[in-house]
């Protein structure tokens, strides 16, 4: 079998850089060896479900016989929360998420409401409970759909855990265990969120994979971590009426534009979040009164303290899944993280195994990514293109309660990679047009702001602060990805009135002097 270890030299930037010449794999060959499938799936999320579905179908398409299999199966969190096919992102990621930040984001609105006429209600009562069985039902909705999905291709589906008796066999965990064997296998489980090390934490504390799932609103809630999942959960609680701290040990975002992260805290924290920031979780007990007791310390003034909440969530990073599969048995190399290294074809140390998604190391973890790297890899397994997942430019969006939306470089990377004194940062704040019927809106919330290198003059990043940030960002990310410049950008007729014209005609550079507040409106 044919190894890759030269050609592992994470993080995966560089392996993109050193491996651009890299001899794409071909199409499955015939090696004369009978196997079970021509194809095993190990996850049933976004990534693998994509894979598996696009290689059946161009094989069908080609008239080819084809015979796949996907293997998933959700260990239960400590809290017992468990969930159906279709991985993190639709059973307690992107979809619960985002449905619940929507629904926060309308009872934000009754303000504006009263104010453009409605006869909304000063303080409207929300209904967990319902908006909790309203997801519930949209998910189940998808999970039946990919079982369907499955069935109709002839795709062979395991609910069963899986780990590696050699590179070609797997054990599938039952009552009795049973062996297949496969001609390629795709590992695609992503990952669990983590606990950390806190005193008491698995114990006593939930993390996402838990909240989607409450039966009761969380109430008085302690969100522990600055990613954009702990940020994301502590907007939406509260807008929902919860009240939330949100615990931070040093910055938020960590690895995002500084400068936007910071101004999203901003916000949140203006906005009835408090932020005990920086500050990390020492124990957590069980009080007298059946809530949880959190002792944590300031770590500026080293000062303990101790506080009642009704809910604990932790969200401080997630742990690959990797741990029962076997991998550095057989020989498959792991990060230290426990994530697979994989070269730019996502091929393992074996060429016929390989890893895609939050598993991999060095890709980000966004599902749209793995789905891409899932469908362009069926596609070179098929032989019908041999074009590798390029990860250089991802659009992306945070939803907090002001959205966040970039694609590109950062401010602090581009300085970095072209010297500060090759960029320049132009940028701008405004105030929505729909925010003007409550003038309590602050003028300067909304933000964004173009990266550019001098010599070339080409925008190299793009960030937004503002309602539907991840619509405007969208849009943007094909003109990055084919090398706009700062006179093109500026040359594209703008769609008035929206959000998404202030990305285009920002002449307020950083550091220039010039008021970058936009206080006008048409012309």
């Amino acid at each position: 079998m044919k190894r890759w270890d030269k050609l592992f030299l994470p993080p995966y930037i560089h392996i993109m850089e050193e491996n651009k010449s890299a001899e794409a794999p071909g199409k499955m060959e015939d090696s004369g060896q009978e196997f079970d499938y021509d194809l095993f799936v190990i996850g049933g999320g976004s990534g693998g479900l994509a894979t598996v579905k696009e290689a059946v179908d161009l094989a069908a398409k080609a008239n080819i016989p084809f015979k796949a299999a996907l293997a998933d199966f959700v260990k239960p969190t400590p809290k017992g929360t468990k969930w159906g096919l279709g991985g993190t992102c639709v059973n307690v990621g992107c979809i619960p998420k985002k449905l619940m930040h929507f629904a926060a984001l309308m009872g934000d609105n009754f303000p504006d409401a009263r104010e453009a006429g409605w006869n909304a209600p000063e303080k409207a009562e929300h209904d967990w409970k319902k908006m909790k069985t309203n997801v519930a039902k949209h998910i189940r909705r998808l999970n039946w759909g990919y079982k369907k999905q499955l069935i109709e291709k002839q795709i062979k589906y395991y609910n069963n855990m899986v780990s590696f008796v050699d590179p070609h066999t797997l054990l599938l965990a039952g009552d009795p265990d049973t062996k297949v064997t496969a001609k390629n296998i795709v590992i695609a489980i992503g990952g669990r969120p983590s606990y950390g090390d806190t005193k008491g934490g698995e114990e006593l504390a939930i993390t996402s994979d838990d909240l989607f799932w409450l039966d009761q609103s969380p109430g008085k809630t302690l969100v522990v971590g600055a990613s954009y999942v702990a940020l994301e959960c502590a907007g939406f609680l509260t807008k929902l009426g919860c009240d939330i701290a949100l615990m931070v040990r040093s910055i938020f975002l960590r690895g995002y534009d500084q400068d936007m992260a910071n101004r999203v805290g901003a916000y949140m924290e203006a906005h009835g979040t408090k932020v005990y920031r920086p500050a990390i979780p020492l124990e957590l007990t069980k009080s007298e009164s059946g809530k949880t007791l959190v002792r944590y310390k300031n770590t500026a003034d080293n000062i303990e303290k101790t506080e009642e909440f009704d809910t604990v969530l932790f969200c401080i990073g997630r742990t690959p899944n990797t741990k029962h599969l076997n991998l550095e048995k057989i020989g498959i190399s792991l990060a230290k993280n426990g994530k697979i290294i994989t070269n730019m074809y996502d091929q393992t140390d074996f060429s016929h195994i390989y890893a895609i998604g939050d598993v991999a190391f060095g890709k980000p973890e966004l599902t749209p990514v793995a789905i891409m790297a899932g469908r362009l890899l069926a596609r070179r397994l098929m032989g019908t293109n041999s074009k590798a997942m390029d990860y250089s430019i991802i659009p992306s969006c945070v939803y907090t309660p002001l959205e966040y939306g970039f694609c590109g470089l950062t401010e602090e990377d581009a300085e970095k990679k072209y010297g500060k004194e090759n960029v320049t940062v132009y940028h701008s704040g405004f105030k929505p047009l729909e925010w003007n019927f409550l003038q309590s809106r602050e003028a300067g919330a909304c933000y964004t702001k173009l990266v550019m290198e001098k010599t070339t003059e080409k925008i190299v990043g793009y960030h937004y602060l503002g309602p539907n940030a991840g619509e405007v960002a969208q849009g943007y990310a094909t003109a990055l990805k084919m090398g706009v410049t700062k006179e093109q950008w500026d040359d594209t007729v703008k769609i008035h009135p929206t959000c998404s014209e202030e990305m285009l005609g920002i002449h307020a550079t950083k550091g220039g002097g010039e008021n970058a507040v936009k206080t006008g409106c048409c012309g």
